[in-house]
């Protein structure tokens, strides 16, 4: 049985302008080389949130990053570094970049790549993406259409959630609409030896 990846924090800040980062970094992989290549990676994808996000711009006044971890097992790793940024106006702003990784193999997994090729998946989400606008009464900008190919996801225990930046869908006070699906639910699609199907077989066991 794969154990779970063991993750350390590590801290950065700074008083002016205000800035607080908490990042991950994964430590006592058996494979050092793939324990780099790892933390090479979420470095990558921390630093570059931080640079879209008025890290280095002049008219930053307050930052603070973070993350959370969403699912550690079966050599699944799925984590979302967080970042809210101020420079000045009514309010602050607040974004997600979730990653999924195999620890085994290294490979980092686009939503595309949780499902068999050719498979409806946008379609099949769509609808219960839209199906749960309504059950919930999620204030949406405009009538909801269909999710990106490419949508934002993580994984956590046998669901696979998606979700949509501020804005995205749904005005800023509505924050950030999460859909949970029960990977079940997706399973005819669902390709096999991905990071979905390595955790359906969690189901009952």
């Amino acid at each position: 049985m794969k154990m779970p990846a063991v993750i350390q924090t590590y801290h950065v800040s700074n008083t002016r302008p205000k800035v607080d980062i908490y990042y991950p970094v994964i430590i006592q992989l058996d494979d050092s080389n793939m324990q780099r290549q790892l933390n090479q990676m979420l470095f990558k994808e921390m630093n570059k949130l931080l640079i879209d996000n008025s890290y280095y711009e002049p008219s930053l006044v307050e930052l603070f990053a973070t993350y959370e971890i969403k699912n550690n097992q079966r050599g699944i790793l799925s984590i979302n570094l967080i970042v809210y940024f101020f420079t000045g106006g009514a309010h602050g702003m607040t974004v997600v970049k979730s990653l999924t990784f195999d620890t085994r193999t290294g490979r980092m997994y686009n939503l595309p790549d949780l499902f068999k090729p050719g498979s409806p998946y946008v379609q099949r989400i769509s609808e219960y993406v839209r199906r749960h606008i309504q059950q919930w009464k999620i204030p949406v900008l405009e009538p909801f259409k269909q999710i990106s190919p490419n949508q934002d996801f993580y994984i956590a225990d046998t669901s696979l959630v998606v979700y949509f930046q501020l804005y995205e869908i749904s005005p800023y006070v509505a924050g950030f609409p999460y859909f949970p699906i029960p990977l079940l639910d997706l399973q005819d699609l669902i390709k096999p030896g991905s990071p979905a199907d390595r955790m359906m077989t969690f189901i009952g066991n």
